[in-house]
């Protein structure tokens, strides 16, 4: 899958690009739809004031929040798309900077882990995961979640859940 990522202020340089490419490639071992090289996405790193815009203009809901998705295929399109063909765009992510940098702090990780959290929160997303369809569904996403970020040596972000 090829990533279009653009780093915008508040954001601090870093190695941000990387740390994306690493969660999505980590995470096609355990959403293999999302090993295809015709897929490509776009991740934008931002601030709150942004993904508040976006967040009321496209979910009228008028608040920041930490990831924002926008997939671009449906999930049976997604599953079926064979290797060869044209380019197809999975979909759109936008991480707020204020609001991940005070979850990350809320939980005593680090921003590089927790934004790493979001971006494969919002890849499954975009691959058609809801964790706000059911329980069920809510357990499966968490999965992958959980597994992905064991692989990158990242703790279990929901691990504080009673």
């Amino acid at each position: 899958m090829e990533l279009d990522i653009s780093l915008e202020e508040p954001w601090p340089e870093g190695a941000w690009e990387n740390l994306a490419e690493r969660a999505v490639d980590t995470l096609t071992r355990h959403a293999p739809e999302l090993d295809n090289d015709r897929l490509s996405a776009s991740l934008l790193f931002t601030s709150d004031a942004d993904v508040h815009a976006l967040n009321r203009e496209w979910r009228d809901r008028d608040k920041p929040t930490n990831v924002l998705s926008f997939p671009m295929l449906e999930r049976d399109d997604l599953l079926t798309l064979a290797a060869d063909g044209p380019p197809e765009l999975l979909g759109d992510i936008a991480l707020a900077y204020e609001t991940c940098a005070r979850e990350a702090a809320e939980k005593g990780v680090t921003m590089e882990d927790h934004a790493t959290h979001l971006i494969v929160h919002g890849m499954l997303h975009l691959a058609g995961h809801d964790h706000e369809i059911s329980d069920a569904d809510a357990e499966a996403m968490e999965a992958l979640e959980i597994k992905t970020l064991a692989n990158m040596g990242i703790a279990d972000p929901y691990g504080d859940r009673i």
